[in-house]
């Protein structure tokens, strides 16, 4: 059997750690989660982890981005089942709330992401995963017809921002199960509402 290399070891840990982080910060908030326990779950010791993360800020980024990367492949999956864009829009905003429904995703992306990294920061990261994803989608519906014109890529922020929204809600709802339809079918409304109007 070869040795594994250092590369290859670091990634090791750097995965275990961030699937630890993602457990923990999940299941209990940022506050009540210290490096500590992250770093026992992971099976590592706390120097490993200040050493590859540097902190709980930069450990919780991780986490987050980690979340996002997989609500951006799963939006993705949903999308390429649908033949039709405006489907695969509708699927992936259902897909994305059907995610809300998870406590640990909640807590991490929706609850505590502002807080512990700033709007800011939260934005860039979600541009580069469910933003790309929504925008990509968005272009093909309207090359298809299936929506109308114009700037695009605006228009996918608006829509980006009502998802969002749509997510805090669920988060904060005391029965998000009963709600998720509700508010599915609210985001279906928006999105037929950027049809081609008629004649138009």
């Amino acid at each position: 059997m070869s040795r594994r290399t250092q590369a290859e070891r670091t990634d090791e840990t750097t995965a275990r750690l961030v699937g630890a982080a993602r457990r923990l910060f999940g299941q209990h908030g940022y506050a009540d989660t210290s490096i500590d326990a992250v770093a026992a779950l992971a099976g590592v010791t706390k120097g490993a982890a200040y050493h590859h993360f540097g902190g709980k800020p930069a450990l919780f980024r991780a986490a987050f981005t980690g979340e996002l990367a997989e609500v951006a492949a799963a939006l993705e999956r949903a999308g390429a089942e649908e033949e039709d864009p405006l489907a695969a829009l509708r699927r992936g905003c259902r897909t994305f709330l059907e995610h809300c429904l998870d406590p640990g995703f909640r807590r991490v992306v929706l609850l505590d992401a502002p807080s512990v990294l700033g709007w800011e920061t939260v934005r860039e990261i979600e541009y580069d995963h469910m933003l790309r994803v929504l925008l990509g989608g968005m272009r093909r519906a309207a090359e298809g017809g299936r929506i109308a014109g114009g700037n695009v890529p605006a228009r996918a922020q608006l829509v980006f921002g009502s998802i969002c929204e749509g997510g805090m809600l669920l988060a904060r709802s005391t029965d998000p199960e009963a709600d998720l339809p509700l508010i599915a079918a609210e985001l279906d409304r928006l999105l037929e509402a950027l049809r081609p109007s008629v004649g138009g």
